[in-house]
């Protein structure tokens, strides 16, 4: 994407979003995206990435766009719209995991919620195509549904693979849903519920889920009261709260999480200060000694408008994402690419 349409992008979201807006306006400091995203018809919601296995450079951001005839849409490291899902009702958040086993291959999935029609969906990467049988119900039984966030859970042991599911409502101690994602016998996904956990402040609601395969945790973020983290394996059967912080940090709603990794155990957890147009930065592995201890390192202020949503990777794509990619949601239906490198600039500075 040319300079000229990332700034003219830029501009239509900051417009689109002050209009009639009390947000916070963007910081003349806010951090520049090295690339903004082709618009979505309708309201962009949470990204994922895709490493492509070959070569990392043709890597996808595969993103919500957040309607009754949503769907998901996937994007080259330029930003360019490359391809779209079937259309979806209300699709919400959306991760990836790699290598669930389907007729004896590895597939790569991404799965979303859909929110209007109370499932689960699964689509095989990267050719964006359903392969759920046309999707797996969640929450059945109970009067509050309505999925929202999701993050999934591959088992170092067996590479087995777990999808957490949130809603808009719930009860605590049961608010998240876990099911294990299997072959259903014809080529295709189903789901089996296999634990009911996650404490609850009842301020707001739980959206948006993170899960730490190496360090086998989830973090969540109890909107408007704090993050929340838990063991990630359901086998493990411990349902306590291992921590709970950035309670005295957010203007208002804690949002989006993206988990940076330096290495298989350090990096950084970062976490959308949705009303002021921000993110917060915790250490990934706590301080120390200490992996439950999360002090707040650095506020970085970006150009995203009321960020819902992001994803982060430390791979090597190529270009001036060689140290990594973090992207992120922004009113203007549009998602913004930063390169790693300007990031940890700030970090760094914040630690000073």
């Amino acid at each position: 994407m040319k300079n000229k349409s990332i700034v003219a992008a830029v501009i239509a979201a900051l417009t689109l979003s002050s209009c009639g807006s009390s947000l916070a306006p963007v910081r003349k400091d806010a951090l520049k995206p090295a690339v903004v995203t082709q618009a979505l018809p309708h309201d962009t919601d949470d990204p994922a990435i895709w490493i492509n296995p070959t070569d990392a450079t043709k890597s996808i951001v595969i993103g919500t766009d957040k309607d009754t005839d949503g769907g998901l849409y996937a994007f080259d490291l330029h930003g360019k719209i490359i391809k779209k899902s079937i259309v979806l009702q209300r699709p919400n958040n959306v991760d990836i995991a790699y290598g669930l086993m389907i007729n004896g291959k590895k597939v790569d999935v991404a799965v979303t919620t859909e929110r209007e029609n109370n499932k689960i969906r699964v689509f095989g990467l990267p050719d964006l195509e359903p392969i759920d049988n046309g999707g797996i119900p969640v929450f059945e039984g109970e009067t509050m549904r309505d999925p929202m966030g999701i993050a999934l859970y591959t088992r170092p042991s067996d590479q087995k693979i777990f999808a957490v599911v949130g809603r808009k409502e719930g009860l605590s101690g049961s608010y998240l849903w876990q099911y294990e994602l299997t072959d259903s016998g014809n080529g295709k996904v189903d789901g089996t519920v296999v634990r009911k956990f996650g404490n609850y402040s009842g301020k707001k609601e739980i959206e948006a889920i993170a899960v730490d395969n190496e360090l086998g945790t989830i973090i969540y973020c109890d909107e408007q009261f704090g993050i929340r983290k838990y063991v990630a394996d359901p086998a493990a059967k411990n349902d306590n709260e291992l921590a709970l912080f950035g309670q005295k940090d957010f203007k208002a709603d804690h949002e989006g999480i993206a988990i940076y990794k330096k290495t298989a155990t350090e990096g950084y957890i970062l976490v959308s200060n949705q009303q002021a147009n921000t993110f917060m930065v915790y250490p990934r592995e706590g301080v120390n000694g200490n992996p439950n201890e999360y002090p707040l390192l650095a506020e970085i202020p970006t150009s995203t408008i009321e960020c819902d949503g992001a994803d982060v990777t430390s791979v090597n794509l190529g270009g001036v994402f060689q140290n990594g990619l973090f992207v992120a949601m922004s009113n203007g239906m549009t998602f913004h690419y930063y390169s790693w490198d300007s990031i940890q600039q700030l970090i760094d500075a914040a630690k000073k």
